[in-house]
C-alpha cells in the first residue's frame, strides 16, 4: 500500500517534470524561431540628439540601407537632451530583443566623466554591435564673419580671452569636445554657448551671433556649400575630399590630426548573440560597399566596420581620454 502510494507520487513527479521539460523546450524553440525570423516588425534606432545633425545624418543613411536588406522599416527615433544621456538611457532600458538599437558616439564615453548619470552604465548596459565610422570635424564661421582664416580667428581669441564664443549641441557633444581639444592645443579661450537645436545653432552662426562652431563635417556640408557658413579648418591628416581648399589643423601646426568624433551601433545588454551577429554582418556589408565608402568619404566619414569586440575595445581608452581632458584648463573653465 505504502509502496503503491510512493510509486504514484514518483510517477506524478515524473509527469510534472516531463510537462515542465516540454514547456521549457517549447519556450526555447519559440525563442529560437523569433531569433531566426528577426526582424518581423520595424526596428527603432535611438539617436540621442536632434534631427539635422551629423549623427542623425549618418543614422538615416545606414537605416535606409538596412531597410533594403531587412525588408522592414527602420525608424530613426531622436531623443535629444541631457548631453545625450536621455536617449542613451532609453535605449539601454529597452527590451533586449533587437528591435531597439542605439547609435552612439563619443558622448557615450565622454559622459562617464563629463556628464555622469545613474540612469545607465555606458559599458555594462549595452551590447556593442559595430564601430561604424570616424567623423572629420570642421571649424566654421558665419558667411559675413570678419575672420577670413583660422589665423585671424585665433589671433582675435587670444587678444580677447573669453570674449569670443562658440556654439555646440551641449556638454559632451562632438562640437563641445572638439573645441575643448582645440583650446588646449592653442591656448585660446572662448565662451561656450550650448544649444538644443541644430537649426538654431546654424542660424546663429550664420548671422554672427555665434563666432565659431566645430561640428562633424557630414551634417554641415550642405550649409557650407550653400554659402551660409564658411569653413576655416578641418581635423584629420588629410584635407576633406569635399572641401579641398580648406586646410587641416595639422597643416597649421596644430596637433588635431586624430578625429574626436566616432559612431557605433549598440543594443541593450542581453540582446541575443545571434541577432547581434546578424546586425553586425549586415552593417559590415553596408560599410564595405564601394559606393557607400565613396559617398561617406565625401561627407567626411571614414567608415570602419569590424567585430562587436572591436567596438568594445575602443570604449575603455576613449573613457580614459575624456577623463584626462576633464582635468585640463580649457575644460575646467567651462
Amino acid at each position: 500500500m505504502i509502496y503503491s502510494r510512493i510509486g504514484a507520487i514518483c510517477a506524478g513527479m515524473i509527469g510534472v517534470g516531463a510537462l515542465l521539460g516540454a514547456g521549457q523546450t517549447r519556450a526555447q524553440t519559440q525563442i529560437q524561431t523569433q531569433i531566426q525570423t528577426w526582424p518581423e516588425r520595424p526596428v527603432h534606432i535611438i539617436v540621442a540628439f536632434g534631427t539635422g545633425g551629423t549623427i542623425d545624418t549618418l543614422t538615416r543613411i545606414v537605416a535606409d540601407k538596412l531597410e533594403g536588406l531587412w525588408k522592414q522599416g527602420v525608424v530613426v527615433d531622436n531623443r535629444p537632451g541631457g548631453a545625450g544621456n536621455i536617449g542613451a538611457a532609453a535605449a539601454a532600458h529597452a527590451p533586449p530583443d533587437g528591435y531597439t538599437l542605439h547609435m552612439g558616439g563619443q558622448p557615450l564615453t565622454a559622459n562617464v566623466t563629463l556628464a555622469p548619470t545613474t540612469s545607465f552604465d555606458a559599458v555594462k548596459d549595452f551590447e556593442p554591435v559595430i564601430f561604424i565610422a570616424w567623423g572629420q570635424d570642421v571649424l566654421m564661421v558665419g558667411k559675413d564673419s570678419p575672420y577670413k582664416n583660422f589665423s585671424d580667428l585665433l589671433a582675435a581669441a587670444k587678444a580677447k580671452p573669453g570674449e569670443l564664443n562658440y556654439g555646440s549641441l551641449g556638454v559632451g557633444s562632438s562640437g563641445h569636445l572638439a573645441t575643448v581639444l582645440l583650446e588646449n592645443a592653442t591656448d585660446m579661450r572662448v565662451q561656450h554657448v550650448p544649444y538644443t537645436s541644430v537649426g538654431q545653432l546654424q542660424a546663429d552662426t550664420t548671422t554672427g551671433r555665434i563666432n565659431m562652431w566645430i561640428s562633424t563635417l557630414g551634417g554641415q556640408l550642405g550649409v557650407i556649400k550653400g554659402g551660409n557658413l564658411r569653413a576655416l579648418a578641418v581635423s584629420g591628416e588629410k584635407r576633406a575630399t569635399s572641401l579641398p581648399d580648406v586646410p587641416t589643423f595639422s597643416e597649421m601646426g596644430i596637433p588635431l590630426a586624430e578625429p574626436s568624433s566616432w559612431f557605433g551601433l549598440f543594443a541593450p545588454r542581453g540582446t541575443p548573440r545571434e541577432i547581434v551577429t546578424k546586425i553586425n554582418a549586415d552593417v559590415n556589408a553596408i560599410v564595405s560597399a564601394p559606393d557607400m565608402r565613396e559617398k561617406m568619404n565625401n561627407l567626411g566619414f571614414q567608415l570602419k566596420g569590424g567585430s562587436p569586440q572591436d567596438l568594445a575595445d575602443a570604449m575603455a581608452p576613449d573613457i580614459a581620454k575624456w577623463e584626462k581632458v576633464s582635468k585640463t584648463p580649457a575644460y575646467s573653465a567651462q
